[in-house]
């Protein structure tokens, strides 16, 4: 006799069934392989990323992102704190991709975005079978983590894992500092994409996350996102299936230009965005303690700057807010 927990696990199976994510087509039409090819060969000039370092990381060498030519892996579980589109009851199948090719200055995963805490360098097909394990365990999507400077060596993983039976989406969770050229060729393999909109001014950008040309970057690479996959879609459980869902995190005394941010999303986006507006801001990495280099970022937000916010962004007719009563 099925037990509870059997059934339960039958009955998101079947409704899991019901969706059959971007990347299949891809894979049957043998575009996939094609694809991989293409994104390795930015590898051997490296640039995957807006770094644009030029080292052949297929032969070992490292830029800034201090990443060669396997993936570097930190953790991998299901996680439930994410948004509750992606989390659902199974959670998000998170992968964590080590290093960054930000710095910044109040990272809250400093450990493994820039100590590279965990890693390790895994096989192509060690790869999959993350995926597939996470799948196995109920998990509604695959969830990478940082992906940026490592796309190649995931989408390299994908023929693999669909071949083991992966049938969930994948979610691309991005600093925003991408390249268009790079997210092309992700065209049709991630269904839901989840960048972070950090900063509206560069001085900011260069200044917290050492990243020159933030704005028109990110930008671009959100706008490219938005085109391949458009507003978010949920399914019966409320489970996101594809799309975009845009986060942005308050700093103290409106460092990150939100009001600005928001103009963006209205306007070249889309009102309809699914926007996760974060109130979690601590003092964290560099910008914490009694010697912080970033005294600026010394404290949390309060909760005056997390509520004009909110209203800001009302106000310009986003209202699919994440974790905010209408």
């Amino acid at each position: 006799m099925l037990g509870r927990h059997d059934i339960r696990r039958t009955l998101c199976y079947y409704l899991i069934m019901s969706f059959i994510p971007s990347y299949k087509a891809l894979y049957e039409s043998g575009e996939l392989l094609e694809r991989v090819d293409a994104l390795n060969n930015r590898l051997k000039r490296c640039n995957v990323c807006p770094r644009n370092c030029a080292v052949d990381r297929t032969a070992g060498r490292r830029g800034f992102c201090r990443v060669g030519g396997k993936a570097v892996v930190s953790s991998f579980a299901p996680h439930f704190g994410e948004e509750a589109v992606l989390s659902g009851t199974g959670g998000s199948g998170t992968i964590f991709m080590s290093y960054c090719n930000a710095v910044c200055a109040f990272c809250q995963n400093y450990e493994i975005s820039q100590l590279g805490e965990g890693r390790r360098e895994v096989e192509t097909e060690e790869l999959s079978e993350m995926m597939i394990e996470l799948q196995r365990m109920g998990c509604h999507n695959i969830n990478f983590v940082t992906p940026s400077h490592q796309v190649p060596q995931i989408v390299a993983a994908l023929p693999g894992a669909v071949e083991l039976g992966l049938e969930i989406p994948l979610v691309y969770n991005t600093n925003s500092y991408d390249t268009v050229a790079t997210l092309a060729l992700l065209e049709g393999i991630f269904d839901i994409y989840l960048p972070d909109l950090k900063y509206s001014d560069d001085m900011m950008a260069m200044t917290f996350s050492k990243t020159p040309s933030y704005v028109a970057i990110s930008r671009a690479a959100v706008v490219e996102m938005h085109r391949q996959v458009g507003d978010l879609e949920v399914d019966e459980r409320g489970i996101a299936e594809r799309g975009m869902i845009v986060r942005h995190l308050v700093l103290p005394d409106d460092i990150a230009g939100t009001d600005d941010l928001l103009d963006f999303i209205a306007d070249e986006l889309s009102p309809d965005t699914y926007l996760n507006i974060m109130d979690q801001y601590r003092p964290s990495y560099m910008s914490a303690g009694k010697e912080s280099l970033y005294p600026e970022l010394g404290r949390p937000i309060t909760d005056e700057e997390f509520d004009r916010a909110v209203t800001s962004a009302r106000s310009r007719g986003i209202t699919r807010l994440a974790h905010i009563n209408p």
